[in-house]
C-alpha cells in the first residue's frame, strides 16, 4: 500500500476561477506552483496512493502563507468535508494555534468531525513550540493518541522564525511526551542529519520526505544520513500538494543517486527507496485504513 502522508487541503470543491488562481514562485526552484485547487485536482495528483493524508494549516492570515493555508474558522470544516466526500481514499487532520483561545475546544469539535491527526506550523503560526500552551496541547493530543505532524524545516516565508523548526525543538517534545507519535515534515530540510538523529532515538518518531527530492543534494544528503544511521524504515513517502504530486515524489527518490555517476560516494540503497515508498504509514501513527 502506499500512503501519502503530506497534502493540503484544497482550496475549492470546483474549479478555481481565473481571478482566483493564485501562483507562487519560491516554493520549488523549477517553476512556479499553482496554490490554489480543486478536488478534482487533488484526485489527480494522488493518483499513485492508495490512501492519503491531508490537512491545511490554521493560521490568522492565510494569504501569508501563500494559499497553503486556511482561516482558522474554516481550516477544519472544510478538511472534514473533503475527506466525507472519498472517505475510503483520504484521512484528515486537524490544525489548531495551542496558543489562541478555545484551542482544545476546537480539537474535539474537530475530533467530532472525524479528524484524526494534527499539523501544526509554529513558524506560520507564530506559537512557540516548547511553549506552555504548546505542552499543554501536545498532552491532550498524547492522551487522545492524535499523531502531530509539525512543519520542519526552511521556509521562504520571512516572517516565520526558523528557531521554531529546528529539529532538536522535536526532540524535547519527544522527551516530555514518549507516546505522542510525530511526524517531522520534510525530513527537517535543509537539517536532515538532526532530524536523522531524533528519529533514530524516538520510537514514535518519524520523518517525511515530502519536498526534499526537490533539490538534488538535499535529497541525497538526506537519504545517505538515514542509511548510515540506520533509520531508514522511520521514513514516509509524502508529496506536499500543491507543490508536488504523489507519482512525482515516489520518481523523485528513484533519482537519489543519479548525480553519483563517476564519484565514489556511496549509493542510497535501492531496498531503502522501496521501503520508503510503501512504507507503514497507518501502523506507524496508530491510525486505521479509511472505513
Amino acid at each position: 500500500m502506499i500512503v501519502d502522508v503530506h497534502a493540503h487541503t484544497p482550496t475549492h470543491r470546483f474549479a478555481v476561477p481565473a481571478e482566483e488562481r493564485r501562483v507562487y514562485e519560491n516554493w520549488r526552484t523549477d517553476r512556479p506552483v499553482v496554490t490554489t485547487n480543486s478536488w478534482a485536482d487533488y484526485d489527480e495528483a494522488m493518483a499513485a496512493a492508495d490512501v492519503s493524508i491531508v490537512f491545511n494549516i490554521a493560521v490568522d492570515d492565510p494569504l501569508a502563507a501563500t494559499g497553503l493555508s486556511y482561516p482558522p474558522e474554516r481550516c477544519n470544516d472544510a478538511t472534514a468535508e473533503f475527506v466525507a466526500d472519498n472517505p475510503t481514499k483520504r484521512i484528515g487532520f486537524m490544525s489548531v494555534n495551542p496558543a489562541r483561545p478555545g484551542a482544545l475546544e476546537e480539537a474535539d469539535r474537530a475530533r467530532s468531525l472525524g479528524l484524526v491527526g494534527v499539523k501544526l506550523g509554529p513558524n506560520y503560526q507564530d506559537f512557540d513550540p516548547l511553549g506552555q500552551a504548546a505542552l499543554r496541547f501536545y498532552e491532550y493530543c498524547q492522551r487522545h493518541s492524535l499523531p502531530i505532524l509539525f512543519h520542519q524545516g526552511a521556509s521562504p516565508m520571512r516572517h516565520a522564525p526558523l528557531r521554531y523548526t529546528y529539529p532538536l525543538v522535536t526532540d524535547e517534545v519527544a522527551l516530555r511526551f514518549p507516546k505522542l507519535r510525530i511526524v517531522m515534515a520534510h525530513m527537517g530540510h535543509p537539517w536532515s542529519r538532526e532530524t536523522v538523529v531524533t528519529i533514530r532515538k524516538h520510537p514514535h518518531v518519524y520523518a517525511d520526505v515530502s519536498s526534499i527530492y526537490l533539490r538534488p543534494w538535499v535529497l541525497y544528503q538526506s537519504l545517505i544520513n538515514a542509511v548510515e544511521w540506520g533509520c531508514t524504515d522511520k521514513l514516509l513517502l509524502g508529496s506536499d500538494f500543491p507543490i508536488a504530486n504523489t507519482g512525482e515524489a515516489i520518481a523523485g527518490l528513484w533519482t537519489v543517486n543519479d548525480m553519483l555517476e563517476g564519484t565514489k560516494l556511496p549509493r542510497v540503497p535501492d531496498e531503502a527507496i522501496q521501503q520508503i515508498v510503501h512504507a507503514d504509514a497507518l501502523g506507524a501513527l496508530g491510525l486505521e485504513l479509511p472505513a
